[in-house]
This record gives structure tokens, sequence and C-alpha cells, in this order.
């Protein structure tokens, strides 16, 4: 089974792929390649010339792709010729948590609108209109999902959305938190959802002077509160700190124990691991194509996403294993301090930040863990500059490069011209090309328009451009924002060997638990109160770190005896009970 896939946001009118489309069209006598007016075309039963011809499209335009003729049978949506495909569907299941794992851009939200009815599976024929529903139902097998498409089609189901990017909510509702919440409160249960997720106390703010895991937690909120018979919640523990996550968890397991279908999308997979009973791995290429696997538990898809190998399938999706080293040969390269601070002080309103001494070494990175608004920004903003020290001592002597916790597609100009611009020529070849453009796929993105970018997209653009500067020390805040859980792993790794080959430092502020680890070789743990007081502690050893860090919030990791993941025990459960009898907190075997 061949596909013929054509980005149109990469083919524009006047770029170099429409121009170099527009030149091959027709050329070979039997319309292969069609462009007319704007539009351009790949037939997918072309000759092998013309497809050769295709595939070396500038700006990787054009993606000929061949699939297993056995998917033939399992296709279920596609948006039109050359345009993306969809094959197979998850099945939502009554009181289990269903979750689905894979990059970004290849269905996840396609198999939203599908299964929520708002759009219906055409089987590949965009040409006939809607398909009857017997005929849809029919191409599903027996089980949980034709059941739960048997209901959409004769009822139609009630949903709800808890979106992706919450970061656009203020852009449909300018107004106070408690309006919107009580405008949607279709179950009567504002007073003990909004206490579940403490957000009680923002009712009289504004949703556009929300932070962004406050405006996580309204979003969780407003979706809890609809009256529906499948939730879906996109990432619901970007921007929330450890112990928001952990509360999240319990929520969402609660409301699928009252006879409700959950499904979760998400990238943080310690999260995934003890949030759901079973997972769909979705596979294949951004923009292209998208392929369902059947469910799996959880333990054995993670794993196997991990590995890169999907057994059942006999499919690789990953040339190389995503690996976890063990603390032990953490840190033992580290050379002399590249930053040493002591005794820093810093009021902002009412909140007050104080540390302990502390320094950074070259070829180390230190992680930054913490509850939200205990000062870890802050005291990176007082690292780089951005804001004064009132008291302590800090040695400014470092070339800092710093990428902020929100980045803003300001610049005018493609990517190309964005890293041109950024770094000269050091991104175009040699290690740096090899070590952060190709493994965040940069490459990938060089005629799109820079302030067109998703959020993961404009993530992976600047933590490359924070890398590729010439600095002694680098400061990166919440670089796995936005970024899928394959992405997340490339970049923990291609931060930590840029700082290995080129003997320099970093200081790295995080939330996942997996990218912490992959990432550092030693932690600066946060303690202290929201947006009261915090005090910075460390940097400590990287299993010390941990345990520090882990004994605040109260849960504890094993690591998984295959993959050596970590992985988050059940509360109160007999490993959980001996680890913190033990004061191992992370990783006690």
């Amino acid at each position: 089974m061949r596909i013929a896939v054509l980005l149109e946001d990469r083919c524009k009118p006047n770029s170099p792929a429409f121009m170099y489309l527009q030149k091959y069209s027709g050329q070979c006598g039997a319309e292969c390649i069609q462009v007319e007016g704007n539009k351009c075309k790949i037939l997918e039963s072309a000759c092998p010339p013309c497809l050769i011809r295709a595939k070396h499209c500038p700006g990787d335009a054009v993606k000929i792709i061949n699939l297993p003729q056995e998917l033939d049978h399992d296709l279920t949506h596609c948006y039109g010729e050359n345009s993306f495909r969809l094959f197979r569907l998850p099945a939502p299941r009554e009181r289990e948590v269903v979750g689905i794992l894979g990059a970004n851009g290849i269905g996840k939200s396609t198999a939203i609108n599908l299964l929520s009815g708002t759009l219906r599976p055409n089987l590949g024929d965009w040409l006939s209109g809607e398909r009857p529903w017997d005929e849809v139902l029919e191409t599903f097998p027996r089980g949980e999902l034709r059941d739960f498409m048997t209901l959409v089609a004769d009822n139609g189901v009630r949903i709800a959305v808890k979106p992706q990017y919450v970061d656009k909510i203020p852009k449909a509702f300018d107004g106070l938190v408690s309006a919107l919440l009580e405008r949607i409160d279709q179950r009567g249960v504002i007073e003990q959802v909004s206490k579940d997720l403490a957000i009680d106390h923002l009712f009289d703010r504004n949703l556009p002077d929300l932070s962004g895991g406050e405006l996580q937690r309204v979003a969780i909120a407003a979706t809890l509160l609809k009256d529906a018979d499948v939730y879906f919640f996109d990432e619901p523990s970007s921007y929330l700190d450890i112990y928001e996550r952990m509360r999240m968890v319990k929520i969402i397991q609660e409301l699928s124990e009252t006879g409700k279908r959950v499904i979760v999308i998400e990238h943080d997979l310690a999260i995934l691991d003890v949030l759901c009973d079973l997972v769909h791995i979705v596979y294949g290429e951004r923009a292209a194509y998208g392929i369902f696997t059947p469910p799996r538990n959880t333990r054995t898809a993670i794993n196997a996403y991990l590995d890169g190998f999907l057994e059942m399938e006999n499919i690789r999706i990953r040339d190389t294993p995503i690996r976890f080293v063990r603390g032990g040969v953490r840190g033992e390269e580290i050379g002399q301090p590249i930053l040493e601070w002591g005794d820093l002080e810093k009021t902002l309103g009412d909140f007050h930040l104080k540390t302990e001494s502390g320094k950074v070494h070259s070829s180390e990175v230190v992680g930054v863990v913490g509850p939200n608004a205990t000062g870890k920004t802050t005291m990176v903003k007082m690292i780089a500059g951005e804001i004064e020290i009132d008291a302590g001592w800090c040695t400014m002597g470092a070339k800092v490069s710093y990428k902020p916790q929100h980045v803003k597609p300001e610049f005018a100009g493609t990517v190309q011209l964005w890293l041109d611009s950024e770094l000269g020529m050091k991104w175009r070849q040699g290690e740096f090309h090899t070590t952060v453009i190709r493994p965040l796929q940069v490459d990938k993105l060089l005629e799109q328009d820079a302030r067109r970018l998703s959020g993961g997209e404009l993530q992976a653009v600047s933590i490359a451009i924070c890398l590729g500067k010439d600095a002694d020390l680098y400061l990166l805040d919440e670089p796995s924002a936005h970024l899928d859980a394959d992405a997340r792993m490339e970049a923990a790794k291609a931060i930590h060997k840029t700082m290995e080959i080129n003997e320099k430092s970093a200081m790295v502020i995080d939330h996942d638990i997996y990218f912490i680890d992959i990432v550092s070789d030693s932690l600066l743990v946060f303690e202290g109160e929201g947006g009261t007081e915090g005090r910075a502690v460390g940097p400590l050893p990287l299993r010390k770190g941990m345990n520090r860090f882990l004994e605040q919030v109260q849960i504890t990791f094993r690591r998984d005896h295959d993959s050596h993941r970590p992985r988050i025990n059940k509360i109160d459960s007999r490993k959980d009970r001996d680890q913190k009898a033990s004061g191992e907190y992370f990783y006690a075997s």
C-alpha cells in the first residue's frame, strides 16, 4: 500500500517546493505530478521516475510512504488526496482510564473527533461524502470499539474535552474564573471539584491573569463539571508540579470509577504509567499517517515504546532504544566549578527566596525540581542577570545562554532564517547538527514560518538556539513543555550530550521525572510554600536529591526491572510502605 502525502504549509505558491513541483508537472506525459493554480497533487499510482522526483521535493514537503498491504482494510479516515490518513481507533472502556501514547501530529486529535461523532469515519473514501453508519460499523472488529461506535451512531454520546493548549482559553473567555465554571457546571459539583483541585482561591481572578499551572487546573475543573459519557484529557499534566500531577491522577481515576469512559493523552510517562489501566500506542509519521495499536497493559506499552520495537506488530518505530542510566555512574567526569553562589535572597511582593551555598561544574547538568511558585524560575533569572540579587553572592563570570519558560514566536521569517540570525553557520553541519538539530527534528522545520510553529515545534527550535550559543552555562526553564514523549527523551539526551562533549554546564528546570532522570547528574531541590517562601538546597547527588524531593511529595519510585525506567509505586502498597520506612523514595532496587 503506497500513500503520497503533500504538506500544504510547506508547498505554498512561490515556495521552493511549489516551484520544484511546477517544474516537473506533467513532464512524464501521464500527469503523475500536477499543479493547477495554487494547488499541487501527486498521484499515488505515479510512475517510478515521478515518485523519485516527488521524494526529492525541497523542504520535505512530499512524503512517499509504503505501508503493509493488510492496512488496506484498517483505514479509518482520510482528509483527502495527498492528505493525512488514520488507521484504526482506540477503544473507550467503562470504568477504565485508557491512555494514548505517541508523537504529536499523528492522529490523536483526529481520533478524538471520530470517537466523539464530530467526524464520521469515511474509510478512506473522501469523495462520496458521509458513509452509512452500517458500512462504517462493519469495518470495526467485534468488541469494545464496535459497541462504543454503535452508541455514537444510534444516539450520539456526550463528550467533554480538556484541550491541549490551555494558554488559548483566555482568548475564548475573558472573565472571572467563577463565571466560567458556574456557567458550565452541569453536574452541580463545583464546590467539590474546586476543592479537590485547590482552585477555590482563584474564583475572583480573571482568566488572563492566571499562570500556566492555574489555567491547567481550571481547564481540568471545567471538563469535570460537564455531564458527559466520555471524558478526553489532552496533556493534563502540562505546567503542573508533581504534587498537582498526583492530585490530578487521583481525580481522573475516581471519575472513571463512577462508570465514565476516560481517555487520556499524556507525554509524562511516569504519570501515564500510574494513571492508566490500558494504553494504545499510536505510531506513524507526522502529518502523513497514524496507526493505533490494540490496547496493551500500561507497563508493556511503555516498555515497548521506549524500546522502539512493537513485537505484536513486528514494527520498529525508533532506530535506537531509549535507555535509563543508573545513578551510580552519574557525574563521574565533572570538572572545575563554572558557577558558585551563597546565601542568595530575593523578595518579590509577598514572596521571599533564600538559597544555601552551591556550585555547578563543567560537564555537569543540574536538574532543578520543586513545587510551583517556590522560586525556581526566579533563581535562574538571577543567575541569567535578568533580575537583581537582593542579598548574598554569586560568581557571575560565566557566559550564560538562557531559554525562558514561556517562548513567544516573535521572529518574522522562516526557521532557517531564525537559526541563521541566532547561530550563524554552526547549526548547519558537524557535531551540533548531529547531536541537537537532527534528534530534535529541527531540520524538518526549516521552511516553516517561525510564527506559525506549534507549541512543541517552537520549543524544539528554542532549545536548539539555546544550546547552539557560545556560553559556559546553559539555563533551560521547562524544556519538556509541549514536547511529545519521544521528543522529550531526545531533548534530554541532546542537552546532556552537549554539556559532556563541550565540557560546559547546564541547569534544567522541569517537572517530568523521566526527563529529569535522563538529563541530570545532580539536583537542586526547592522547598517551601508556593507564592510565599522558597528555599533552594543543593546541588545534591541525584539519588540524595530525589529522596529529599520525593519525601516532601510522599511518593516513591522503583526501577522497572526490564527498562530501568522510573515507576511510581501505588500509594500505601507494600513496596511504597517499605521504601518510605527505609527512607529510599527513589529506586530502592
